[in-house]
C-alpha cells in the first residue's frame, strides 16, 4: 500500500487504545489516522482482517539495545539500526529508541549521528535513547564501570545540539552536577533515572528539576526500604512521572510489576532487547564479556543479567498471563504509555496520528501483520 493513497482496514476488534471498537474499519489517509467507523459506512478500498483479529496501536519501546544478531553499540550505523528495527517489527514494534549502553565519547557521537541518518529513511526510528555513561559505579549492572564518568561541558554541548526525533537520557541524579537535568530537559531530553543510588531525598530534588522518566523500575536502582525509600518509592508516588518495566518475569518478580502497577506514576513496557531477539545466535559479546541466553535471560557467565531476550509481543502477553491484566490494559503499556512519554502522536488510533497499526491475534497475543505510517511492513 501507498501511504499517500486512503484506504480502510476492517476488524471484528479496534482497540484504539481507550476503547475497544466491535465490527468497526480505521480509515488511514495520507499515513494517518482519518477516523474510526463503522464498516458498513466505509466508502473506500477495504481490507479485512481474518475473523476474530484484532487492530491495535504498533508498540513503541524506548529501550532497544539490539536485535536481529545486532547490538547497537557494536555497529552505532544507520545500517545496523535498519536491522534492529526489521527484527522487532514482526513484534508488533512500530517505533523504537535505538540505545546506546555507556560506551566512549566517540561511540556516543557515532550513534547520534547514526539516528539522525536513520530517522531520514526509516519511520520507526524515533529518536535515540542514551542510557549512560553518567552513571553510578556501585549500580553499574553490565555496563563496563571503567566508561561511566560525570558528565563534560563537551557532553552537554553534543546532547543539547539541534536535532530530529525525541531524545532520552539515563543517568544517576547523585552523579550528575546541579543544574545538569535542567539543561537537559530544556533542550527537550526526557531525563530518566538508572543505575542508580539516589537517595528519596536526591530523587525528589531530580524530579523538581525536571527528571520524568525511572528506567527499568527496580533494576540497577537503590532498593525500596524502610528507612531509605529511595527511587523506586519516589517514583510510584509521583503522578507525574512514567517509569519502564521489563516484563519477562525473569528481571522482576511478577509481585513488584503488580505492585508497580498500582503506583501512582505512569507504568510502560519497555524490552532491554539484545541482540538474539529476533535473530539466529544465542552469544553475543557486550563490552568485552561473552553473553549467552540461557532459559530465556542474557546472562554473563557468572549470571548477571545483560539486557533481555523479550520482544513487545511478549512484554503484552506476559502482562495478561502473568500480571492478570485485559489484553487492553497490556497493550496501553505498550503503545499508549511510552508515546506520551516522548510526547509523540503515535501509540494510539486517533484522527492525525500516524497510522502505526498492529494485526493481533487477541488469544494468542501474537502479530499477524504490522503497518508503519500506513504501509504494511515484510519481515523480510
Amino acid at each position: 500500500m501507498n501511504a499517500s493513497a486512503q484506504f480502510a482496514i476492517a476488524a471484528d476488534c479496534v482497540f484504539d487504545g481507550e476503547t475497544l471498537h466491535h465490527h468497526a474499519a480505521v480509515l488511514v489517509d495520507g499515513g494517518r489516522i482519518a477516523k474510526i467507523m463503522s464498516q458498513a459506512d466505509i466508502g473506500v478500498s477495504l481490507a479485512a482482517l481474518p475473523q476474530g483479529s484484532w487492530l491495535v496501536p504498533g508498540f513503541v519501546d524506548l529501550q532497544v539495545n539490539g536485535g536481529g544478531d545486532v547490538l547497537f553499540n557494536d555497529a552505532p550505523t544507520a545500517e545496523a539500526i535498519f536491522a534492529i528495527a526489521a527484527a522487532h517489527r514482526k513484534f508488533g514494534t512500530t517505533g523504537l529508541l535505538p540505545t546506546l549502553i555507556t560506551d566512549h565519547p566517540e561511540k556516543t557521537a557515532a550513534a547520534i549521528a547514526a539516528v539522525q541518518e536513520a530517522m531520514r529513511r526509516e519511520p520507526a526510528i524515533l529518536g535515540l535513547h542514551l542510557e549512560g555513561p553518567f552513571l553510578s559505579r556501585e549500580k553499574p549492572g553490565v555496563h563496563d564501570v571503567a566508561r561511566i564518568r560525570a558528565p563534560t561541558p563537551a557532553d552537554l554541548e553534543a546532547l543539547t545540539a539541534p536535532r530530529r526525533g525525541a531524545r532520552v537520557v539515563t543517568l544517576a541524579p547523585e552523579q550528575v552536577p546541579a543544574g545538569v537535568i535542567e539543561r537537559l530537559v530544556a533542550a527537550d531530553i526526557r531525563v530518566c533515572l538508572g543505575h542508580s543510588m539516589a537517595t528519596y531525598a536526591q530523587t525528589r530534588a531530580a524530579l523538581a528539576a525536571g527528571l520524568t522518566g525511572f528506567t527499568h523500575l527496580f533494576n540497577a536502582m537503590r532498593p525500596l526500604e524502610s528507612r531509605e525509600p529511595g527511587p523506586i518509592a519516589a517514583a510510584l508516588e509521583t503522578p507525574g512521572c512514567w517509569y519502564g518495566l521489563i516484563a519477562d518475569g525473569v528481571h522482576v518478580d511478577p509481585a513488584m510489576l503488580r505492585l508497580a502497577l498500582r503506583g501512582l506514576g505512569n507504568p510502560m513496557l519497555v524490552t532491554d532487547a539484545m541482540p538474539p531477539v529476533g535473530g539466529s545466535r544465542m552469544t553475543f559479546r557486550l563490552c568485552g564479556r561473552e553473553i549467552s541466553v540461557r532459559e530465556d535471560r542474557c546472562v554473563t557467565d557468572d549470571g548477571t543479567l545483560a539486557g533481555a531476550f523479550l520482544d513487545m509481543a511478549s512484554a503484552v502477553r506476559n502482562c495478561v498471563r502473568l500480571l492478570g491484566l485485559s489484553l487492553p490494559q497490556a497493550l496501553r503499556l505498550a503503545s499508549v504509555n511510552p508515546a506520551a512519554f516522548l510526547g509523540l502522536e503515535v501509540g494510539r488510533l486517533a484522527p492525525g496520528y500516524r497510522a502505526d497499526m498492529v494485526a493481533l491475534d487477541p488469544e494468542k497475543v501474537e502479530v499477524q501483520k504490522t503497518w508503519i505510517a500506513g504501509v504494511e511492513t515484510s519481515d523480510e
